[in-house]
């Protein structure tokens, strides 16, 4: 009982992390498809939440500790103003759980000034497509025998 939930919480925060991590790992740990897409949404969504009311802050108030003299325009900045321009809220809510990570994705738009309701209702949406995909293609690899166990 308690190595399942500890199992159970590593991967929640894996998934606050980095997205993929869970249905990646969740098969070695015995979990079911359906357990892994829980914990991955509720990872990321945790991540969204935390970050997207705590962004402003965290930019004002925890970066100048590591960053002591800002640059206006950094390379990292303008690819996140670029991938913003190109692609808008559901551009980036869609790339947050394959390219970026849960935390970058949402002070990215927590940072621009996106409305909370459509990142989260964005975030969740695909959050659970990126999950489903991700699971089922870990489960698909290991039943055609790529991936698994030897």
């Amino acid at each position: 009982m308690l190595a399942t939930l500890i199992n159970y919480l590593w991967l929640y925060f894996l998934a606050c992390l980095k997205s993929i991590l869970p249905p990646l790992l969740g098969p070695a740990f015995g979990l079911s498809n359906l357990e892994i897409i829980v914990i991955t949404v509720a990872g990321l969504m945790t991540s969204v939440v935390l970050f997207n009311f705590l962004g402003e802050r965290i930019k004002a108030q925890v970066i100048p500790i590591f960053i002591k003299k800002p640059k206006k325009f950094s390379p990292k900045s303008r690819r996140m103003v670029r991938i913003w321009r190109k692609y808008g809220i559901v551009g980036v809510c869609f790339l947050t759980p394959l390219v970026l990570s849960p935390p970058g994705g949402a002070l990215l738009v927590a940072t621009v000034g996106a409305p909370r309701r459509q990142v989260f209702l964005y975030m969740l949406i695909f959050g659970i497509f990126w999950a489903v995909v991700w699971t089922f293609s870990v489960d698909w690899l290991i039943q055609i025998g790529l991936v698994g166990k030897r």
